[in-house]
């Protein structure tokens, strides 16, 4: 079973910086995809970027692009979203996500597991 641990969220003022990790167990990756998404205070859970383990590609969110970067580490299993120059709007819950490669990759479609995720809060 596939176990997915969020961490290095917190508080941060607004243009700060914060780097998220999602530690991946329970599986090999290499036919996956691994994405973060958020959920905001009364807010649907939106998609922000997406990466292919075998070969690293990735995909954003307009909001993340120029902002955002994923990546992986696949010695660790471990993939991580780098977020700089952050905004008020950013404040939420940041989750993890796997499953395997499908056509809507690149828009954070097909996943199959998720983190319990990580609260991210940017005070203005």
């Amino acid at each position: 079973q596939v176990q997915l641990v969020e961490s290095g969220g917190g508080l941060v003022q607004t243009g700060g910086s914060l780097r998220l990790a999602c530690a991946a167990s329970g599986s090999t990756f290499n036919n996956y995809v691994m994405g973060w998404f958020r959920q905001g205070p009364g807010k649907e859970r939106e998609f922000i970027a997406t990466i292919i383990w075998l070969g690293g590609r990735t995909a954003y969110a307009d909001s993340a692009k120029g902002r955002f970067t994923i990546s992986r580490d696949s010695a660790y299993n471990t993939v991580y979203l780098q977020m700089n120059s952050l905004k008020p709007e950013d404040t939420a819950v940041y989750y993890c996500a796997a499953g395997a490669l499908k056509s809507t990759w690149w828009k954070g479609g097909g996943m199959d597991f998720w983190g319990k995720g990580t609260p991210v809060t940017v005070s203005s």
